[in-house]
């Protein structure tokens, strides 16, 4: 391995397979390393992977990747501890080719999309830890790895080596990440009769469902509850910010069971049986919180460079751009055979063009938003479904006399103008 490569991609992620495909089918000689045992080993999302990301990587994949369902409705629940206030959008046209979104399993859709880089030429090698990046000058010009003679040599090195990235650390790309930064996912997959998912979940054959739990789904806590279909099994998780866990003393796990056992969830889980147990830390910190994202012969990508949009729980749409994004920027640096800091900087500015740098910056202030101000998981979800079951329950009580109540149930006139000043700043970090 003392070849030299036109570029070394550190992660075999969504990003990092992304890039190294994109490399291999440019021409490039790259080196993919994957410190799992296999792609998808280490790898860990709620599951729904964006097509059209995908589809600008691999036309027409969705015809052969491992894919469980084409999701063809979107649920949204604000839970209280028993009461759910649901809404949602179901289209028929997602069932149909070229599809909208899909639930995926990280084990088997990595390794697939992994195949497919190596079938353009990138060369891949798992089970390897990269220790630390090799600099000269003030250039990274290799990395160095835990294989006996493990230091490599290449033009570019792209980093998706995930949230943490201590790579990108050891340069000086970014700091240590606060816990109100970074969240952490602790998600379980259930196996279940995929005719039971189906009648469970109101669909027809080869139709998929997610639903995202607010509220009581995390204590009240920053973050949000999921849950999957997938062809015979469900994905259910929650994931909520490191400060929350710390400042409620609560343990991850607890949180999950937790979220197991609400009644409103309960039914669609019943006669399941775990399968696998997951837990991963997510970038949170949004725009803010990004470091540098390109130096003399290096680049970060994905959830190395914090590249989360943690309001609509997009990261693979998001990795996979980068990644592409990264890619074509190491290839015209090859063409013109200058690898500085000035060149790679294309990088940057594409990906900030994109549709990931506007929407990072479009959500930049949300998380810190809704974790300075607790009172919407904690107070307005359990309002609004009080709220709803006044007008739902028919009692022979005058709608007007209902409405009334519900305004009390506000609170005084000051909690009436602190309730409309949280509203408001709430589009406002929204809009």
């Amino acid at each position: 391995m003392s070849e030299k490569f036109d570029c070394i991609v550190v992660g075999a992620g969504p990003a990092g397979i992304s890039c190294a495909y994109e490399l291999a089918k440019g021409g490039a000689n790259v080196l993919l390393l994957e410190r799992g045992e296999y792609p998808g080993s280490k790898n860990v999302m709620g599951g729904v992977l964006y097509r059209k990301m995908m589809e600008d990587i691999i036309p027409e994949f969705y015809k052969e990747a491992p894919l469980e369902r084409p999701i063809v409705e979107q649920r949204f629940m604000m839970l209280d501890k028993e009461s759910a206030l649901t809404f949602g959008y179901k289209g028929l046209e997602w069932a149909e080719e070229p599809y909208n979104n899909f639930t995926v399993l990280r084990a088997k859709f990595d390794q697939w999309f992994a195949a497919k880089a190596v079938e353009q030429g990138a060369l891949l090698v798992n089970e390897t830890v990269v220790l630390e990046c090799i600099v000269e000058d003030g250039r990274v010009i290799g990395v160095r790895t835990d294989r006996p003679n493990g230091e490599i040599y290449a033009d570019v090195v792209v980093l998706a080596d995930g949230v943490n990235s201590l790579l990108a650390k050891s340069l000086g790309f970014h700091k240590e990440y606060r816990p109100d930064e970074v969240a952490l996912a602790t998600m379980e997959i259930l196996k279940l009769d995929k005719k039971v998912i189906e009648d469970r979940f109101n669909l027809e054959k080869n139709q998929g469902c997610t639903i995202e739990l607010f509220g009581d789904a995390t204590k009240g806590i920053l973050g949000t509850g999921f849950l999957y279909t997938n062809k015979d099994t469900l994905s259910i998780g929650v994931g909520t910010l490191l400060s929350g866990l710390i400042k409620h003393k609560i343990k991850p796990y607890e949180l999950l069971e937790y979220v197991k056992d609400h009644p409103m969830v309960r039914p669609y889980i019943q006669g399941s049986e775990p399968q696998e147990y997951l837990a991963h830390l997510i970038p949170e910190g949004g725009y803010n919180s990004m470091g540098k994202v390109v130096g003399d012969g290096v680049i970060v990508v994905g959830d190395a460079a914090q590249l989360v949009n943690a309001i609509h729980r997009e990261g693979s749409n998001l990795a996979m751009t980068s990644g592409r994004l990264a890619a074509e920027t190491v290839l015209l640096a090859k063409e013109a055979n200058d690898f500085s800091e000035k060149m790679l900087d294309h990088y940057r500015i594409q990906l900030m063009d994109s549709f990931v740098g506007q929407d990072m910056k479009k959500y930049k202030d949300t998380t810190h938003h809704f974790d300075k101000f607790p009172q919407y998981f904690d107070q307005y979800i359990p309002m609004m479904n009080r709220a709803a079951s006044q007008m739902f329950t028919v009692d022979g009580t005058p709608k007007r006399e209902k409405q009334k109540k519900i305004w009390k149930d506000i609170g005084s006139a000051k909690e009436k103008v602190k309730f409309a000043r949280d509203a408001f700043r709430a589009w406002k970090v929204m809009k």
